[in-house]
């Protein structure tokens, strides 16, 4: 992505004005920096004073009871001093947790068609590939934390450092290295693991890729591994005739899981038996076929909320038109409902070719488009904005809607000169968003598709793995303010290469290319920091002479010890 030592990279402007793609080598304006935005907050800790005046006090109290009730009676109505002052909430410093990130199973085609909770899978095609991406970075002086890539139920697949921290620069070093997994074949859930190093979390991330050139599931899908959680929202899904969605619930924690759905479609929420009280086991995946809960739904959001151990969630989502192939992707969850959603790496094409497509039957659904889920009871008035390289674009259709309490409402991206976007949804009420992207323009070809999900605002040590082979594309989008990204090449020896940065002006989507070799090493992934204005991030990947389209958000950064307030009281 960047120039160093001779070899091929990327470049950005600085100007105020709109930033371009950079794709060459020794392209003007572009600067490296040797730093980088660290972004770690680290909280003062609070003493709490002594309390003698509280514990004198309640031994006075003592006393006085066993003199007599009546001699009780009259001091309790009597003004009494305090001798205890107001304490502000001390905060207790909690140590800086584990990683452990739970990558998707490989895409699974559905035998026959099957209702119910445990479906039953075919054998993929014969081209189909999945292989999971990972990278830990070290410490200041070198130190790997203990880390591996294994199988769900705990086997061993690829060991990156031993624990509890493997010593990998020279003595006295100050390097920062990274320990690399580079494209692991993989047949079913991995779990990305990495230790908590100096009482900091680990910079870590990991990304799962499956391609496949023939079958039902043709085409391109890919995910960042994900940390489990207790709520999750995914938007995507869609089970009308001829579309697949699979939710894939994975818990790998030791604790099970009792997980509850809330369906939201396009005519309002959508009450189904089966969809509360669903138990996964601790080590295991269940796997629910969405149309068997909601048929017929061409937009569906879910809601996953899980009580005991956090789960994981995927939806596989297909499309087969006749005979062909309209695409797969894993549909990943975004952020929680909130009044303001950002999706970057929308990707549009053209937008003439885009209409005569979208215009036959059965590819109303082969478009871009933003897809906005209200939750809650009241109707929201959703601002959307387009934001591309030269700045925000106008949508044909205005770029105000409404959309009703408990439905999922769909507004069309297209029109637009083709290019890579961030879209904004502002709204005056909680919402949940995800846009997506097509790709290929012919309705005889195989297609494909894919699912950008909301994103949090970029911070300070984004791990961004990413897979070998094709275009991999950095989108990054700031909206009201100049944002200043730094990014730092991953190759497969293990070292962290010069930082370069490049410069995004308010209001503007730019895309970096990934190098694929700096010198004799492959480029695995990126270390990256936003300062400045919020920035926003998503990996995109395409492939040339094909239709092949995946996204992948940027997942949050690296934390250090946290403290958290703590009240003391009974």
């Amino acid at each position: 992505m960047h120039e160093e030592e001779n070899d091929a990279g990327t470049s950005a402007k600085r100007d105020s004005g709109p930033v371009a793609r950079a794709t060459g080598s020794g392209a003007s304006g572009t600067r490296t920096s040797g730093t980088r935005a660290s972004g770690t907050r680290s909280g003062g800790s609070s003493r709490i004073a002594g309390r003698r005046g509280i514990v004198a006090g309640v031994l006075s109290g003592v006393a006085i009871l066993a003199a007599g009730g009546g001699l009780v009676a009259a001091t309790a109505l009597a003004p009494q001093p305090s001798a205890a002052r107001p304490l502000d909430a001390a905060e207790a410093a909690v140590p800086a947790g584990s990683v452990q990130d739970v990558c998707p199973a490989p895409a699974r085609l559905l035998e026959g068609t099957p209702v119910g909770t445990d479906p039953q899978f075919s054998p993929e095609s014969a081209t189909a590939r999945s292989a999971v991406s990972a990278a830990v970075v070290s410490s200041a002086g070198g130190s790997l934390p203990g880390s591996a890539l294994s199988a769900l139920k705990g086997s061993e697949l690829r060991r990156i450092a031993k624990a509890p921290g493997s010593a990998t620069a020279p003595a006295g070093s100050s390097g920062v290295l990274a320990g690399v997994v580079e494209g692991q074949a993989v047949d079913g859930v991995s779990v990305l693991s990495a230790d908590a190093l100096a009482n900091r979390q680990p910079a870590a991330g990991a990304l799962m890729a499956y391609t496949a050139t023939d079958g039902d599931l043709q085409g391109s899908a890919a995910a960042a591994c994900q940390t489990p959680s207790n709520d999750l929202w995914l938007s995507g899904a869609n089970t009308a005739v001829g579309r697949s969605s699979v939710l894939n619930l994975t818990n790998a924690s030791t604790t099970p899981a009792t997980v509850n759905l809330e369906l939201y479609g396009k005519a309002g929420q959508v009450k189904a038996s089966g969809s509360r009280g669903l138990l996964v086991g601790p080590k295991s995946t269940r796997s629910i076929i969405l149309a068997g809960l909601a048929p017929g739904e061409e937009r569906l959001s879910v809601h996953v909320r899980s009580t005991g151990g956090p789960v994981s969630a995927f939806i596989q989502q297909s499309v087969l038109r006749g005979l062909t192939s309209g695409g797969v992707d894993f549909i990943a969850p975004g952020t929680s409902a909130a009044p303001s959603q950002v999706m970057t790496g929308i990707d549009i094409q053209d937008a003439g070719d885009v209409k005569s497509l979208t215009g036959e039957s059965g590819f109303d659904d082969a478009g871009p488009s933003l897809q906005i889920t209200v939750p809650g009871p009241s109707d929201a008035v959703v601002e959307v904005k387009l934001f591309g390289r030269a700045g925000q674009q106008a949508l044909p259709r205005g770029g105000v809607v409404t959309a009703k309490a408990g439905t999922v409402s769909e507004v069309p991206l297209s029109g637009v000169p083709a290019g890579q976007y961030t879209v904004s949804a502002t709204s005056d009420v909680s919402i949940v968003a995800a846009a997506r992207v097509s790709r290929g323009l012919k309705a005889s070809q195989s297609l494909d598709f894919a699912w950008s999900p909301a994103t949090a605002q970029l911070g300070s040590q984004h791990v961004v793995p990413l897979p070998q082979g094709g275009e991999r594309l950095l989108v990054f989008g700031a909206l009201d303010g100049r944002a200043t990204i730094s990014y730092t090449a991953i190759t497969a020896d293990g070292k962290l290469r010069t930082a370069a940065t490049a410069d995004i002006a308010a209001g503007t989507t730019t895309t970096l290319k990934a190098a694929d070799r700096i010198g004799d090493s492959a480029v695995v992934g990126y270390l990256v920091s936003a300062s400045g204005g919020a920035a926003y991030g998503t990996v995109l990947l395409e492939k040339e002479g094909r239709n092949d389209v995946s996204t992948v958000a940027i997942a949050p950064g690296a934390e250090g010890q946290e403290k958290v307030p703590v009240t003391l009281g009974y």
